[in-house]
């Protein structure tokens, strides 16, 4: 008789209690935990970019279904895995293997991380999902507490979180190594793909290996252009959350979690010319955060932090060697303290004070690298839930990151109001602007020259209203067909 392996572990339980000893890869799940030796189960949704390096990193495991909505762009992948069932959609997946499957792994386009995720936590299912987390505030608030209250192990693929360097740099600035820290610059070298573009009039004839519509997913429809997809979807608003979304969960992790920053009370956004659909060239963002509760070595006053990316950098440090580069693997934080300057480069890579001093650290009992972070992940899924060691993105702390950066992302799309804005975020409410306030923003941007004068040629949208449009940025109306859990009370 055919037993599927889940179904075994469901009954087999019962049938060797009366055992005195058992194998763990038959009482394991029943008891909540695997053996080290064991396979997790895992199914891959969006494999195609960063979820085939996601799962090359978790081969050792059983890899049972993989599901991408561009078959063409997913094909390596599917090669690579043979044994694998394959999917376009993630919710036949789910249907069919999700009594077997232990863990999900997320990469698809950043707006369809929250509702997959949230539908695999649901389901019971231990998830690691690509960076950012979500493409709204409220994405990230609501699965923070599906994780809290389904008891999953989560992770995000900000690998950077795991390395040592990161470990220093928080143990540097909450030992006091460079005292009280009021300011923070940011940067990184991209966009690498187009962005600052008006939307496409063109439609492209759609591939016969790609689902547009599941692409689409939540969004709002749009007709099918090659600009979009595969990978180019960062740049665009409906899809990707831009330069900003794709590194700053790499570059400012560190920085966040060593002061604590939690909710930013003021923004502010500007950019080169910003049109309806697509991220702009570049970027600078000024976020607020109020004082913080003091840590036993180091006070936590009111910090700025300041985000460039486009080729924008902040000023050179005064004590900055002439000729250093301050780009380390695609981009740089410098967090300046009232006793010394600490900078460090993309994921928490090479940190240094600027002093040439080098502090002491001290190891914590979970030593890995940042090679290792998915495997970190598999580890903590096979431990017990009552002697489990998060983690080191996991969503406790990596939903409150992505939360920061998706703010910024409305500094940038909301800088026409022209005024600081104040936040709220517990309520996740802006504070400042009021029901009746319209806006504005570019539809066409450009000139030509006539008579040897430029002569420009923009277009602008018909005022709006600018509180509904905030709103519906912080929690998405969702395309029909696509629905998020409630948020656990």
């Amino acid at each position: 008789m055919s037993v599927s392996r889940r179904t075994f572990l469901k009954t087999g339980a019962a049938a060797v209690a009366g055992l005195t000893i058992a194998p763990s890869n038959i009482l394991g799940k029943s008891f909540g935990h695997l053996s080290p030796s064991d396979k997790l189960n895992i199914l891959g949704v969006g494999i195609g970019g960063m979820g085939a390096s996601d799962l090359a990193k978790m081969d050792s495991q059983n890899l049972i279904g993989l599901a991408d909505v561009d078959w063409s762009y997913a094909k390596p992948v599917f090669n690579k895995y043979p044994h694998a069932k394959r999917y376009k959609d993630y919710r036949k997946m789910y249907d069919e293997l999700g009594q077997e499957a232990d863990a999900v792994v997320v990469a698809t386009a950043d707006h369809t991380h929250a509702i997959i995720t949230a539908d695999a936590i649901t389901l019971g299912k231990h998830v690691y999902v690509e960076k950012p987390l979500t493409h709204s505030i409220y994405e990230a608030r609501l699965l923070k507490h599906l994780a809290k209250q389904y008891g999953v192990v989560t992770q995000m693929g900000n690998w950077g979180a795991s390395g040592e360097d990161t470990r220093k740099i928080i143990q540097w600035v909450q030992n006091g190594e460079i005292g009280e820290v009021r300011r923070v610059e940011s940067f990184t070298d991209r966009p690498i793909w187009p962005q600052g573009l008006q939307r496409p009039e063109k439609v492209d004839r759609v591939p016969n290996t790609l689902d547009w519509d599941l692409f689409i997913g939540p969004a709002p429809f749009r007709p099918y252009n090659a600009i979009y997809h595969p990978w180019n979807w960062r740049g665009w608003w409906d899809f990707g959350t831009g330069a900003l979304g794709d590194m700053a969960c790499h570059i400012l992790h560190a920085a966040f979690v060593a002061l604590k920053l939690g909710y930013p009370s003021k923004l502010q956004g500007s950019s080169t010319a910003l049109l309806t659909d697509c991220a702009p060239s570049a970027q600078s963002i000024k976020y607020t955060f109020p004082s913080r509760d003091n840590l036993s070595k180091v006070a936590l006053p009111e910090c700025e932090v300041y985000w460039y990316d486009g080729g924008i950098k902040p000023e050179r440090p005064p004590m900055l060697p002439n000729g250093k580069e301050m780009n380390i693997d695609g981009g740089c934080t410098i967090l300046y303290g009232s006793k010394d300057t600490l900078v460090y480069g993309c994921y928490g890579h090479k940190p240094y004070l600027l002093s040439g001093r080098e502090p002491k650290y001290t190891p914590n009992n979970h030593e890995i690298k940042d090679s290792e972070h998915q495997m970190d992940f598999v580890r903590a899924c096979k431990e017990s839930p009552a002697n489990r060691v998060p983690t080191y993105s996991d969503f406790s702390e990596a939903c409150d990151l992505t939360e920061m950066v998706d703010i910024g992302v409305l500094a940038v799309r909301l800088q026409s109001l022209n005024k600081i804005l104040e936040w709220n975020g517990q309520d996740m409410k802006f504070l400042n602007i009021s029901p009746n306030e319209t806006m504005k923003i570019m539809k066409v941007d450009g000139f030509s020259v006539r008579n040897g004068h430029p002569t420009f040629n923009k277009t602008y949208t018909e005022p709006f209203n600018a509180l509904e449009f905030a709103n519906e940025l912080v929690k998405h109306n969702y395309r029909q067909g696509w629905k998020l859990p409630d948020m656990p009370r």
